[in-house]
């Protein structure tokens, strides 16, 4: 009765061999778990062709850089730093590839550089060949990493290296391949406003900002730099004029294109020679500092009545067709000094800049002005609500050529936007616009860094389109203005909220304000007009935690932005969130209260805390127009006003 049947002990073996297989599959389970998963990174802009090829790189202390003969200084140094950021310590130059991989590699060049061909056939990438444009590509090999970037041009070759800066500085190094170019040839900005014109300091800041995000353009334009506008035929002072020089100088090494603009158009004679030589000298006076490529504005002036007599005698009555001739023949003469000097290109921006029709005024210029020349356009307004692909098709057809897209965003220059700061994502334009335009930049504030999110924004799209998100864009650069720390990202964000309005010349608002606080305060709202006692309790709460995190996200954001520049700048709206923020919850208390005489105590307090925010100015000399700081108005100001009307106690002793 002791003894196992040899039937018995064949199903025991059998038990034990699925117990031993059952546990291999468990810690092949575990182990699959352990393994770190890839996941794709986030890059801003969008590169057109990103795809993981395997798990994330790990390189070692020590690398070899193969560099190829055109690697400039700013590219070299941005490698530099993102191998010191993954944790590469010691980095050391050779001129070959060798035949046997030993250790970790980074080979960086153009594609005409035979390293970096060598370098492509091993790795199997496709050579880039569009203007500017870049191929990165980073592997595991069996003898270690491997870091190929490639540039179809030393404008390319700088756009890799910030990409290859940008995903290691998540703290990682994908193993991927990205493939990338940009699809609109110009992409920046044009410091394009009226009032306080931007500090060096400041357009350095931001011409380093703009390249961080592959943007190749930063237009010289301040309405209110006298020796471009009233004083144009005068000479810039010697200081001045070695200041924009070293701005050149910095936009040159960041690959940025420095673009000049004259506006001579309230007073030119566009017959007279000595205002043609005026334009030649000062032209002449900025190519001496290094600037290559020019533009004349001739915005925001009277075109249907002659500055000089001698107009009227060159090219007939005033109106809008001859000032259209007028400005090409002034325009051509210019393209064509530039033409002689090899280098450069010129921009204008027309007296009509706004709207897509055709009309005379267009017609005119567009038969008469050399093809050349680079035509501004607004949009389908002055500030423009929304532009579409027929509204750019539209703009082609009525100027005779693609045009670069002036967008008015988020500039606040205008009596609509006095008080505000313009803080929403860039949005409403569609999609495919790089087919008709020849590229966009933006018109920012007179704050340089508040101006960022948006300006970040439009950069992403010009570069491309087709994959822009933003919502997504919106947040990134909330990221990077708060140093990647969370608290500080949602800090801004909900400032940002309160900034969200994007007026137009007109009533209607292009962009809503404070969207996302507006919906809890609905939901507040609702649940006071209903009888869900929960549902009550809860939108209170949600918007008592908004109050709260209105309240504190200026002391957040003092803290922790990474360019206190903001700070300065926002200084009286931060002022303002946190008292609006504070009205806010003394509001919410007094919803919540269970007495009446507690209600009205807090509802009064907040009346008066809501007055004092209203007091407070924009910094003076600032912007133009200055006004009352704005806080989400609309939404604020008008729930705090309503709350004590949506809740009724009986009278003390009923």
């Amino acid at each position: 009765m002791g003894l196992k049947s040899p039937h018995h002990s064949h199903w025991m073996l059998w038990g034990w061999f699925v117990c031993v297989l059952s546990a291999l599959i468990c810690v092949s389970a575990v182990a699959a778990q352990a393994q770190p998963i890839a996941t794709a990174p986030a890059l801003y802009p969008a590169p057109q062709s990103l795809t993981l090829t395997g798990p994330d790189l790990k390189p070692g202390r020590s690398l070899l850089l193969v560099k190829g003969d055109k690697v400039d200084a700013e590219t070299e140094t941005l490698v530099r730093i993102a191998l010191t950021t993954a944790g590469v310590q010691m980095v050391r130059v050779v001129k070959r590839l060798p035949k046997r991989f030993t250790g970790d590699y980074a080979v960086i060049g153009t594609v005409n550089d035979a390293e970096v061909k060598a370098a492509l056939s091993v790795t199997g990438g496709a050579v880039p060949t569009r203007p500017e444009s870049y191929l990165l590509t980073t592997r595991q090999q069996a003898s270690g990493a491997l870091i190929v970037l490639a540039g179809a041009d030393g404008d390319g070759l700088y756009y890799g290296a910030q990409s290859l800066k940008q995903l290691i500085a998540q703290g990682r190094l994908p193993a991927l391949t990205i493939s990338d170019y940009p699809s609109m040839p110009v992409r920046g900005t044009i410091e394009g406003f009226y009032g306080k014109p931007w500090s060096m300091a400041q357009r350095a800041a931001h011409i380093a900002f703009l390249s961080g995000l592959k943007a190749n353009t930063y237009i010289y334009s301040p309405k209110d730099d006298i020796y471009a506008r009233d004083k144009w035929r005068e000479p810039y002072p010697v200081e001045t004029l070695k200041d924009l020089g070293g701005l050149v100088a910095q936009a040159n090494r960041h690959h940025v294109n420095f673009v000049y603009a004259v506006s001579p158009g309230p007073s030119i004679c566009y017959s007279d020679p000595a205002d043609l030589a005026h334009i030649r000298a000062k032209f002449a006076a900025l190519r001496s500092v290094g600037v290559r490529s020019f533009y004349v504005a001739l915005d925001d002036i009277e075109y249907k009545k002659w500055n000089c007599a001698a107009d009227e005698a060159a090219f007939g009555p005033s109106g809008d067709v001859a000032a259209a001739k007028a400005q090409a023949s002034l325009l051509n003469a210019v393209q064509a000094d530039l033409a002689a000097s090899g280098h450069g290109e010129l921009i204008m921006v027309p007296t009509e800049y706004y709207d897509a029709k055709v009309s005379p005024y267009k017609t005119a210029l567009a038969a008469a002005l050399d093809p050349r020349v680079v035509i501004q356009w607004t949009g389908t307004d002055t500030v423009p609500p929304s532009i579409s692909v027929a509204d750019a098709r539209n703009a082609t057809k009525a100027f005779g050529r693609k045009t670069l897209l002036w967008d008015n965003y988020p500039v606040n220059d205008f009596g609509e936007s006095a008080g505000r700061l313009l803080m929403a994502p860039y949005a409403r334009r569609e999609a495919g616009l790089s087919a008709e335009l020849s590229g966009i930049v933006s018109n920012p504030m007179n704050q340089e860094v508040a101006s960022r999110p948006a300006v970040m924004g439009l950069v992403a799209f010009a570069w491309n389109d087709q994959a822009y998100e933003a919502e997504r864009t919106w947040r990134a650069a909330a990221r990077d203005l708060a140093g990647n720390d969370a608290q500080v990202t949602q800090a801004l964000l909900t400032f940002f909220d309160t900034q969200h309005l994007a007026p137009t010349f007109g009533n209607q608002p292009w962009q809503t304000q404070a969207p996302r606080l507006k919906a809890v305060i609905n939901r507040v709202r609702d649940a006071l007009a209903g009888t869900d006692m929960a549902e009550r309790r809860a939108a209170l709460s949600a918007l008592s935690q908004w109050a709260d995190d209105l309240s504190a996200a200026p002391d957040r954001i003092r803290a922790g932005v990474t360019d206190k520049g903001f700070v300065e700048e926002a200084a009286p709206w931060l002022t303002a969130t946190a008292l609006w923020g504070k009205a806010l919850r003394l509001t919410v208390d007094g919803l919540q209260a269970t007495d009446n005489r507690t209600a009205m105590d807090r509802f009064a307090a907040a009346q008066a805390l809501s007055e004092e925010a209203s007091k407070l100015r924009s910094i003076p000399g600032a912007t133009r127009p200055e006004g009352p700081i704005k806080v989400a108005d609309g939404v604020l100001d008008v729930f705090i006003n309503e709350a004590p009307g949506l809740v009724y106690w009986p009278p003390e002793g009923q």
